[in-house]
């Protein structure tokens, strides 16, 4: 986990909804990964983007493996 790349992300209560963005701007987390697994290319996220840097698409994917990090539990 690298801290200085999630410091990237950033949850403000009235900005879209409370979710995860990117750096303060109204592009969520939860949109570069859409736009990944749609196929989307970094330079092509960069280009429609022009605010975002490359160190932000990483730190989207970083946050998002982050969450999926959880204790699995094994009842006997």
């Amino acid at each position: 986990m690298n801290p200085q790349r999630l410091a990237r992300i950033t949850l403000e209560p009235g900005k879209c909804g409370g979710s995860p963005c990117i750096r303060g701007y109204r592009i969520r987390v939860s949109d570069i990964l859409s736009l990944l697994s749609a196929g989307a290319s970094h330079a092509e996220i960069l280009e429609d983007y022009p605010f975002l840097e490359e160190e932000d698409i990483f730190a989207a994917l970083e946050y998002a493996a982050v969450q999926t990090q959880h204790p699995i539990l094994i009842a006997a």
